[in-house]
């Protein structure tokens, strides 16, 4: 199971990578970068993108709600009663109510994948691609493969 330099290794074999980095997005620190920062500062660029995952993750409107839209019959909320609207892996479980981002721009992509954990999912993967040398969709498969077998500590 690779760590997080394997990880960012991989991730930058992807076509186009321009730069990755493993960030808490509670401290806004980077725990590990490779390759280039937009803006050249890769400690704020991991405070920046920590400040988007903290919005995704703590918003209402974003996270896991349970259910279907409209809260149909028989959807996954049926039956149950009350409970927390994150449910048991909500927004203080182990896995976070967002998959991840995906930011586009004129000339990049900037994709953010949250890494679940068994203890606090706090960590995400933050990946910078060449839009004209990318592929968007190769790249969140690959990122989330990637985030699966991710080893921290």
């Amino acid at each position: 199971m690779p760590g997080i330099d394997e990880s960012l290794l991989e991730a930058m074999r992807l076509p186009g990578a321009r730069g990755a980095s493993v960030v808490d997005w509670i401290s806004g620190l980077a725990l590990g970068a490779v390759g280039d920062a937009p803006g050249g500062d890769a400690e704020a660029t991991a405070a920046e993108t920590a400040e988007l995952a903290r919005l995704a993750t703590e918003s209402g409107a974003l996270a896991l709600t349970g259910q279907a839209p409209g809260g149909l019959p028989g959807d996954e909320a049926a039956g149950s009663s009350g409970g927390d609207a994150g449910g048991a892996d909500g927004p203080s479980g182990k896995e976070p109510p967002v998959e991840d981002l995906i930011i586009t721009n004129a000339d990049s992509y900037h994709l953010l994948r949250f890494v679940t954990t068994t203890f606090d999912s706090t960590v995400f993967v933050h990946l910078w691609l060449d839009r004209s040398e990318g592929n968007l969709a190769l790249a969140r498969i690959r990122l989330a493969e990637m985030t699966d077998r991710l080893v921290l500590g």
